[in-house]
């Protein structure tokens, strides 16, 4: 509900949500035995954390490669100060921006940009992000190997176009 801060986690909240992150496909009958609450619980905790805004979705985790997008890369950011909340919504907006985080340091954003090729990793960064008014600079940086949560977000790419569908 907007508006209304949401309640601490305590542990049964932390066990649904583990639960969860392990398996988003588990049925609630599932999700109360692997917790150990009744059905009932598992049912008013899981709305709960879904109506807190703790849980946000649900989504299948992809090999980025076997959908498409054999390149990726991060792409670090210098904009004008007073326009970044503009410009980090037209960086989100290009097809191919997977994620996009404000930053510390010498840069003030980075982003995940996966593409099928190189031809169109080299558009989405020379034509699409650099022609963003307000982007003083940028430095693109190939990912060789990832670890870890790399695919969660990413789109299955349209026909044709080596770009995911937005």
């Amino acid at each position: 509900m907007p508006g209304r801060p949401a309640q601490a986690l305590d542990t049964i909240d932390r066990a649904v949500v583990e639960a969860l992150q392990a398996d988003g496909r588990l049925s609630v009958n599932e999700l109360a035995a692997r917790v150990h609450v009744s059905r009932a619980t598992a049912y008013q905790r899981l709305g709960r954390l879904r109506s807190d805004g703790v849980i946000t979705g649900f989504t299948a985790t992809v090999d980025p490669a076997k959908v498409g997008y054999e390149l990726a890369a991060l792409v670090l950011f210098q904009v004008d100060q007073h326009r970044w909340r503009m410009v980090a919504d037209q960086i989100t907006a290009v097809g191919g921006v997977e994620y996009l985080a404000f930053t510390s340091g010498a840069f003030d954003m980075v982003a995940l940009v996966r593409a099928a090729d190189l031809a169109t990793l080299r558009d989405v960064v020379l034509v699409q992000l650099q022609a963003i008014e307000h982007i003083r600079s940028t430095q693109t940086i190939f990912v060789l190997d990832e670890r870890g949560g790399a695919g969660t977000a990413t789109p299955v790419p349209s026909a044709g176009t080596g770009l995911p569908r937005r």
